[in-house]
């Protein structure tokens, strides 16, 4: 039997994260991950994500604040480029998308952050890849532009991440399920796989879709929220128009305005970025269907991603709506769209990232290594197991 300090299941971006956070301090931590590595069963794969620091409320921006930091330290000890500086322009919505945005441009500007206020027409002078349309509010407050957004080279990263844990002392295993947590009357956990039995102190569960189904297979005490699983389906479409892609393409975020009839075919917010080499990614932010995460089909359904294959039309002029890549991704998400990231007991959970978690990965995974070895602040009140709310809107902030 294997005996460590600290065990984290799920070898994503999340418990990636947790893992490296541990081990450069120290920690005697076993990092268990079910597939193998660049496999396409989660939330983690994939070339790019936002890294998006257009939010308003004080825990997200803490989080997201101190994820660039840690970005930053990944990308020295790794030596290899981790976020590229290409910024994030935020834009649609109507009257309320104004007032949203406004609200974000606040809270960053507050914090010493840049974040600028374009008209649509200077916005598309810059950025001719993508168009704007002007807010009806009439004032130029039409395209948020937050400088200090990037575009985190997602699969560079979480091998950087592996790669770190090893460095730094740690163990990385792959092809190895978690088939039971189970805590001990003595205290500490046993993790029982399909090879082995690994007693540690602390377990940290970061098992993304996996997480309600492994919480209740193993009969675990944890006040979980509903965590409902979707398959996403965003797409790259290639670039037929690359004169167009003048210097870096910002990142994007946009929402529907409910009062034009010209975006009722919008399921939801839509996010995108330039993914070099693929193509301009883009997609709908949390409107997929509810699934098993065994029983995925991969497929995607063809009336959502026909409305996708609208909006690059009417909005990617440097793309052909016709020519795409589908891509297939879960969602795990909270009611509420909040993080968990809690203890109880000697088992810490980290789940329900609900579409925007990427970009805060690094400093997720310090909270919830905090809490494997009882230390820090802890986490927000929002990410708590108890008291939390159980409702809200969805927000357009995906990855």
């Amino acid at each position: 039997m294997t005996q460590v300090q600290v065990v984290v299941v799920g070898g994503g971006v999340m418990g990636a994260a947790t893992a490296w956070n541990l081990a450069r301090r120290g920690t005697d931590v076993l990092l268990l991950e079910r597939f193998e590595p660049g496999h396409h069963e989660g939330a983690s794969h994939g070339a790019t994500r936002n890294f998006n620091t257009a939010y308003s409320s004080d825990h997200y921006l803490d989080l997201v604040l101190r994820a660039r930091e840690l970005w930053a330290d990944l990308a020295e000890q790794a030596a290899t480029p981790v976020l590229d500086p290409v910024g994030l322009v935020n834009h649609g919505g109507g009257l309320a998308g104004t007032a949203r945005w406004q609200a974000v441009r606040d809270a960053l500007v507050a914090r010493g952050e840049h974040a600028e206020w374009l008209a649509a027409d200077a916005a598309h002078e810059r950025w001719p890849a993508l168009r704007f349309r002007p807010a009806p509010v009439g004032d130029g407050r039409d395209v948020l532009w937050v400088p200090s957004g990037a575009r985190v080279r997602a699969a560079d990263a979480l091998a950087a991440m592996h790669d770190g844990v090893t460095r730094h002392g740690g163990t990385v295993r792959f092809s190895s399920r978690a088939r039971a947590v189970e805590p001990l009357p003595e205290g500490g956990v046993r993790v029982v796989t399909d090879e082995e039995e690994v007693t540690c102190a602390v377990v940290v569960l970061t098992v993304g879709a996996w997480t309600a189904g492994l919480v209740a297979s193993s009969g675990l005490d944890l006040p979980l929220p509903t965590l409902e699983v979707t398959q996403e389906q965003p797409a790259h479409f290639a670039v037929v128009r690359p004169d167009l892609l003048t210097g870096d393409l910002p990142g994007f975020n946009h929402a529907p305005d409910p009062d034009d009839p010209a975006d009722a075919y919008f399921r939801s917010d839509v996010y995108g970025m330039h993914t070099p080499g693929e193509g301009i990614k883009a997609g709908w932010h949390g409107t997929g269907a509810v699934l098993d995460p065994d029983e995925r089909t991969y497929a995607y359904e063809e009336r959502q991603m026909a409305d996708l294959r609208r909006y690059a039309a009417d909005w990617l002029p440097a793309a052909d709506p016709d020519r795409f890549e589908a891509i297939s991704c879960t969602y795990t998400s909270t009611a509420s769209t909040d993080f968990v990231l809690d203890r109880r007991g000697d088992v810490v959970v980290g789940a329900g990232f609900s579409g925007h978690g990427y970009k805060f990965a690094p400093a997720v995974g310090e909270v919830l290594a905090d809490l494997a070895l009882g230390v820090g602040p802890g986490p927000a009140a929002a990410f708590r197991l108890t008291g939390r709310a159980e409702a809200g809107a969805r927000r357009g902030y995906g990855t």
